[in-house]
């Protein structure tokens, strides 16, 4: 007899609370982003916000961008969040996206040891710098991920008229791995390496690192966010993730992205406006 007034309490008290929240099957989403955004720690100052506000949990698969993109595609994340513009247009036009938007943007910058042996410090041009490095066959270490920031650092190579492929050999060291294992690289070999200067910025074996060559409007780095398509793939979590990219470019997510510092210094600069894209 107990047991069944227990269990008349509990079908009122459900009754009472009424029916659960659109979101309440989709709890958690599954972020594809980019090791920049890891590893600079944005996520660990924005996420918790999202989270607190909607009770959704995202889980992020750190990757290089073109690593990101292919796990959307195969349909194991519900958004992608990456900084490569050409690859995110072609993954719309193949229709695995809804819909890009501009989120934020920084820059990349050149690192390299503070003795310099390839005598580019302080210049703006990235291009000249490229060149008297692979000249003087200086130690650079490259992502070679098909991330991003492997593909900015490629798409600069080819404007400074250096076939890379051709040129590279044991000055050029290929990782295939993430930004902070490129940096831990560099420092350790004493080595150049173009970085996102949010990951930069939040890197503490730093070595005898500095920055070489920065401010060339070339080194501009735009991040974007889309959901993936649920026609492609039936399981997206459309309610949650959407909810995450209109979070991310309205007013609070925009000023969560602009509030995040390392040392009084801004990391990301949020335009989801589009300005600067």
């Amino acid at each position: 007899m107990l047991h069944r007034r227990m269990f008349l309490a509990l079908g009122m008290l459900a009754l009472l609370a009424g029916p659960a929240p659109a979101l309440a099957q989709e709890q958690s989403i599954v972020v594809a982003s980019t090791t920049s955004t890891q590893d600079s720690g944005l996520f660990e100052h924005i996420l918790p916000l999202f989270e607190k506000k909607t009770g959704i949990e995202v889980k992020v698969v750190a990757q290089g961008t073109g690593q990101a993109l292919d796990t959307a595609r195969r349909g194991d994340a519900d958004v992608v969040f990456v900084h490569a513009k050409a690859q995110e247009e072609k993954f719309l036009e193949e229709g695995f996206g809804v819909k890009r938007f501009d989120v934020m943007y920084n820059d990349f910058v050149l690192v390299g040891p503070k003795s310099d042996p390839a005598g580019i410090g302080g210049t703006r041009d990235i291009t000249a710098a490229l060149v008297a490095i692979e000249a003087r066959k200086e130690p650079f270490v490259s992502r070679g991920d098909r991330s991003g920031t492997h593909s900015a650092e490629l798409k600069l190579w080819k404007e400074a008229g250096v076939d890379i492929e051709t040129a590279k050999g044991p000055w050029y060291k290929d990782i295939g791995q993430g930004m902070g294992a490129a940096l831990n690289t560099a420092s350790a070999m004493n080595a150049y390496v173009l970085s996102d200067r949010g990951t930069w910025l939040s890197f503490k074996n730093r070595g005898d690192l500095a920055i070489m060559v920065e401010g060339d409007k070339r080194l501009f780095n735009q991040y974007g966010v889309m959901l993936v398509n649920p026609e492609k793939h039936p399981n997206v979590k459309v309610k949650a993730g959407q909810a995450f990219v209109d979070w991310l470019i309205s007013p609070e997510g925009q000023k969560a992205i602009g509030d995040y510092k390392i040392d009084g210094q801004q990391l990301f600069f949020p335009n989801a406006d589009g300005a600067r894209s």
